[in-house]
């Protein structure tokens, strides 16, 4: 950054530099996505309160944007220190903060969809590593055990009895699981676990709400939320970049956090069906291969009168509280305009804030076939 001194600096007072703007002063306005997603006015009905959410993955770090809302997890693998609250990858991290960071004083920091919402943190993937589904499995018994209302799994990978049988569990337990269904061209279709039923799978839309060339489709698509350029915590107090369905994935297990917040008797389906009930529909009428049921609507999902699963249509009346405005539920803006109806990884693009710079680190956070991450400065 190139700074100018006074034209005639007195000898009492030497010119100074000016300061160099901080990762938390910029990254509040590079989260476009809250923009997208009308954050500020699903956040006037509900902010996550009482809600958990399991996050399995690298760790998550204690970041200043997200401390006060992350527990003490668990490390199902070596190499952490045992509570899943140290992250020498910065994947978790970011999951983490889309979810539930609550940011810093004055607007700085990240926010993330549900910044009231509880973390529960997990180390069961190695830094630039393999994860193991046995490894994966085994965190999700653990959130079970702990009566999380939330799984989120940024990942894809192989399938084993054990996983299987582990996420059934969760299932059956009145959990919401939220997975990534996997992006292109590693992934040629929905990976596991986003492709078993019953869990939610999640694909990507960039800035005009188009499909995005990185996320899979397939049928097994349910929603799409935001997934290129996602701004987030990092490591070491710092923030990254992210282009990917682990990225979308962790926006939508937020907004489902927010639900259970606003409903908290509502079982798990009936919180999955408001997801995609409200949907704004996108690409050919219906529910398709690449937007599922439509973008997520956040302030939709939260007001809309949805008809309980199995009676009558799966359409949502607009909501009938005239607090919102007729802009909040019309949904997230779109490609087609407002006459959209409303209804109804993985590779990682990492960029770090050092000393006022930014590095970026591109990287494929999978629990398998994960190459060395390259630098580029």
């Amino acid at each position: 950054m190139t700074t100018m001194a006074s034209t005639q600096p007195s000898a009492a007072s030497p010119p100074q530099a000016a300061p160099k703007p901080s990762g938390a002063d910029r990254v509040r306005n590079d989260q476009w996505h809250l923009r997208y997603l009308k954050v500020t006015a699903a956040h006037q009905i509900a902010k996550g309160e009482g809600v958990t959410v399991a996050v399995p993955d690298t760790g998550v770090g204690l970041h200043p944007d997200l401390r006060e809302n992350l527990l003490v997890g668990i490390d199902i693998i070596p190499g952490g220190i045992g509570d899943g609250r140290q992250d020498r990858d910065s994947h978790g991290t970011g999951m983490a903060g889309l979810i539930a960071a609550h940011g810093q004083s004055n607007n700085l920091g990240a926010l993330g969809i549900a910044p009231k919402a509880k973390i529960l943190p997990i180390f069961d993937t190695p830094p630039q590593g393999n994860g193991d589904p046995d490894a994966l499995a085994q965190s999700i018994e653990y959130a079970v055990s702990r009566s999380v209302d939330i799984i989120s799994i940024s990942s894809v990978g192989s399938r084993s009895a054990r996983l299987d049988q582990a996420i059934g569990a969760a299932l059956a337990s009145d959990i919401v699981v939220v997975a990534a269904a996997g992006n292109r061209p590693e992934d040629a279709s929905v990976g596991y676990p986003a492709s078993k039923d019953g869990v939610v799978a999640v694909g990507g839309v960039d800035q005009l709400g188009r499909h995005a060339a990185i996320s899979t489709a397939g049928p097994e698509i349910d929603v799409v939320a935001p997934a290129v350029d996602i701004y987030s915590t990092s490591i070491d107090g710092k923030y990254r970049k992210g282009t990917g369905t682990s990225d979308s994935t962790a926006i939508v297990a937020g907004a489902a956090a927010l639900i259970r917040s606003k409903y908290p008797d509502l079982p798990a389906s009936e919180v999955v069906h408001r997801l995609t009930a409200t949907a704004v529909d996108k690409g050919p009428p219906g529910r398709d291969d690449q937007y599922g049921y439509g973008v997520i609507d956040l302030v939709a999902a939260l007001t809309a009168d949805v008809p309980p699963l199995g009676f009558g249509s799966a359409t949502a009346s607009p909501p009938a509280d005239p607090a919102p405005t007729a802009t909040d539920v019309a949904g997230p803006s779109t490609d087609e305009g407002d006459a959209a109806t409303i209804r109804g990884l993985v590779t990682l693009g990492v960029l770090v804030a050092a000393g006022g710079g930014w590095a970026l680190v591109a990287r494929n956070r999978r629990r398998s076939d994960d190459p060395p991450p390259r630098i580029s400065r």
